[in-house]
């Protein structure tokens, strides 16, 4: 359960049923389902996202992440995963988002920024408006084989801050979170929620002891 006084809790990545029992009992009030991407951790088949997806209680927010960019691609893949987020971790346009809000009215759209420059702040400022919340991370979307999340490093969140202070939507805050540095990490950001993968993971799978050192971290953090 989220303490009130904490950001959120979303642990990534998650690649079983029991993964999920897992990140719930630690806390997490959101799970990301990883499909077909360029690069990066956690993907898993689209038949095992819809499976979690159904197992897990109503009150826990499953999230896809999709790298396609089409809307019409987008929820096609959403109709047969049946989570209740899409996280887009890749650039998609702003009239795609607006056929995706028409196509599926229930579905929460969270877009991916991957914090580079002050560029990220016009993109997050210009995006905000057409999803319900955005996600700063630390991928390269520039590269021939595209980062499009599970880096493990931290990027500046002074950025992050920034893009914080300037949108009205909720915000997400990933990229190389442990547990010697989410103190500070949400003090300078203040996010509404944390996202994290490759910090509670050993050998491709869900780490309980790293989790529970997170998990304690995170709620020993104070926040005034």
């Amino acid at each position: 359960m989220r303490l009130p006084h904490l950001p959120a809790l979303k642990v990534c990545c998650i690649s079983s049923v029991e993964e999920a029992q897992l990140a719930i009992a630690h806390g997490a009030s959101a799970l990301g389902l990883v499909s077909a991407m360029p690069s990066g951790p956690g993907v898993i088949e689209e038949a095992l996202i819809a499976e979690i997806a159904t197992r897990v209680p109503p009150t826990i927010e499953t999230f896809l992440l999709t790298s396609r960019q089409e809307a019409d691609a987008i929820v096609e893949q959403q109709r047969r995963c049946r989570t209740s987020t899409l996280q887009l971790v890749d650039h998609v346009p702003h009239a795609e988002l607006r056929r995706l809000r028409t196509a599926l009215p229930g579905i929460r759209l969270v877009q991916v920024i991957h914090v580079a420059d002050a560029g990220s702040v016009e993109e997050a400022v210009a995006v905000a408006p057409l999803v319900d919340a955005v996600l700063l991370d630390s991928g390269n979307p520039t590269l021939a084989v595209k980062e499009l999340g599970g880096t493990g490093r931290v990027h500046d969140w002074a950025l992050s801050a920034r893009i914080r202070a300037a949108i009205g939507v909720p915000l997400f805050l990933a990229g190389g979170l442990r547990p010697d540095n989410v103190a500070q990490a949400i003090a300078t950001v203040r996010p509404f929620g944390l996202d994290i993968c490759s910090g509670v993971r050993s050998d491709g799978r869900l780490d309980g002891d790293k989790l529970s050192r997170f998990v304690a971290a995170w709620a020993q953090t104070n926040v005034p």
